[in-house]
């Protein structure tokens, strides 16, 4: 396998990860935003506040996203095994 080769797959594999990482961290910025700003505008500085609603935010996103996120990771690695037997092939 050839250095190209090596550096095609990293770069394939970081944009998996960015692709399936981002929905899930975009929804935790959003909610703890918007706690922050509810908390801003009560002067409410309560800590379990911002934490508890981000922890179940992102639960229920990874719920919802799971099949997405299965078939990312899924494809990476058929790819990816799909080099690998063709180097042994070849």
């Amino acid at each position: 396998m050839s250095p190209v080769e090596v550096a095609e797959i990293g770069r394939t594999a970081i944009w998996v990860l960015l692709k399936t990482a981002a929905p899930v961290m975009i929804i935790a910025l959003g909610v703890g935003l918007t706690i922050s700003l509810l908390q801003a505008l009560t002067q409410i500085q309560e800590m379990t506040l911002a934490f508890v609603p981000k922890i179940l935010a992102i639960f229920i996103a990874l719920l919802i996203l799971a099949p997405f996120m299965m078939g990312q990771l899924t494809g990476l690695m058929d790819q990816v095994a799909a080099r690998i037997v063709a180097l042994g092939a070849g």
